[in-house]
């Protein structure tokens, strides 16, 4: 029988309100068993960004990190947040150690390319494509799409309705995870440390990157279920998926990939739950055992929206 392994993944808005981060600290080392924490910080670092007269912009919950930004975020997220939360479990009892991708290794990734939306379709899937020379950088360029630019199989310049306005989107310094080390990190679990994982990773040619949390967190637990009778939790400052973002009793209480993309369709689900959802069920289909997203005042599994994988 395999160990349990409980991996909690807990976001910037929990994080930065003082009371909400005691009570789940406190939570999370009650939890029996190994256990990983994953954290966010994204508002906390669009905070300090703005003092320092940094604009953030988003798309489809993803933050674009230029090399100002990256700096934000590398003392944001490996330092402030991480090293509070860890002093904060050590506290506790529980014998924490702090950790970015970069650190033994743990994490590595690869530097997101360019990709080109329509503009109508900002909320839908991104269309990867490969950037020209002279539209590199970190900023959100505007487009027209040209006869030589396909969409569905036609030509855009055959049909004048059919003609759109694009956005060119360089993400800047963002990775998209590479691989996940779990032998060094059940080196780190068996020898009874809790690691804590600050959502920066690495490229193997010393740059850092800035990398979604959810999405090292779904990875982390993918990367470890071979090992580990793993259970993933999505701790926020909601109780659960909603139907209603103002009505906290609309909790959801399953989604599987059919009703994920209805609801991502219909727009019950948009910003940065989509890919919230998507390291969600992508895990679940990799072979974790359970995966919930929940509020942080219930990570005991019991209570939120189950993702299922049917």
């Amino acid at each position: 029988m395999k160990e349990r392994l409980t991996i909690v993944k807990v976001g910037g808005a929990v994080v930065e309100d003082d009371v909400q981060l005691a009570r789940l600290l406190a939570d999370f080392t009650a939890i029996h068993g190994a256990k990983v924490l994953v954290h966010g910080g994204g508002r906390r670092a669009t905070a300090i960004a703005a003092q320092l007269g940094i604009e953030t912009q988003m798309v489809e919950g993803r933050r674009i990190t230029d090399e100002n930004m990256l700096r934000v975020v590398t003392m944001v997220y490996g330092g402030l947040v991480n090293k509070t939360v860890v002093a904060r479990l050590q506290a506790l009892g529980a014998n924490a150690i702090g950790l970015t991708g970069a650190d033994a290794g743990i994490i590595l990734s690869d530097r997101r390319p360019p990709v080109v939306a329509h503009a109508s379709q900002r909320g839908n899937t991104l269309m990867p494509v490969v950037a020209h020379a002279s539209q590199r950088g970190n900023t959100l360029t505007p487009v027209v799409g040209h006869a030589s630019q396909r969409d569905n199989g036609e030509e855009d310049g055959d049909c004048h309705a059919g003609k759109r306005d694009l956005l060119y989107i360089d993400f800047g310094f963002v990775g998209d995870v590479r691989r996940v080390d779990d032998t060094m990190l059940a080196r780190l679990i068996d020898a009874g440390l809790t690691p804590v994982i600050a959502p920066l990773t690495h490229d193997g040619q010393g740059h850092i990157l800035n990398t979604n949390a959810d999405t090292m967190a779904s990875e982390t637990a993918k990367a470890l279920a071979g090992r580990y009778d793993v259970t993933l939790i999505f701790a926020f400052e909601k109780p659960g998926v909603l139907r209603d973002a103002d009505d906290d009793t609309s909790v959801i209480p399953v989604i599987d990939r059919q009703a994920f993309e209805a609801y991502r369709a219909d727009g019950t689900i948009s910003g940065g739950m989509l890919p919230k959802i998507e390291n969600a069920l992508k895990a679940v289909d990799a072979g974790v055992t359970r995966v919930v997203i929940t509020s942080a005042t219930a990570i005991d599994g019991n209570h939120g929206t189950v993702i299922s994988k049917t």
